[in-house]
């Protein structure tokens, strides 16, 4: 089992930053690929970032690359997501996961509970 459990969402205005936090645990987290979902009201879950403990880059959604930044703290068992110049269409809820893939399709398995994001125009 994994387990992961997001922080850091909030309301900002349009142009601001956020970032968010998502720690890992459980005996074998560090096998799999981490994602950064969103999900807002109406639409579907789609994936906006994702890396693996490993890498140094990670890839992005069109909708987010240049703004969005994915990135590791291995010895926090951590994975940030620095969200930069957001956009009102940013406004979802955030989901950290833990999947099969480095891929923006992950396959994910292990889902955290999820992060408002709110971004005011």
């Amino acid at each position: 089992q994994v387990q992961l459990v997001e922080s850091g969402g909030g309301s900002v205005q349009a142009g601001g930053s956020l970032r968010l936090s998502c720690a890992a645990s459980g005996r074998t987290f560090d096998r799999y690929a981490m994602a950064w979902f969103r999900q807002a009201p109406g639409k579907e879950r789609d994936a906006v970032a994702t890396i693996t403990w490993s890498s140094i880059r990670g890839l992005y959604a069109d909708s987010v690359k240049g703004r969005f930044t994915i990135s590791t703290d291995n010895a926090k068992n951590t994975v940030y997501l620095q969200m930069n110049s957001l956009k009102p269409e940013d406004t979802a809820i955030y989901y950290c996961a833990a999947g099969t893939r480095f891929s923006l399709d992950p396959s994910p398995i292990y889902w955290g509970q999820g992060t408002q994001v709110t971004v005011s125009s």
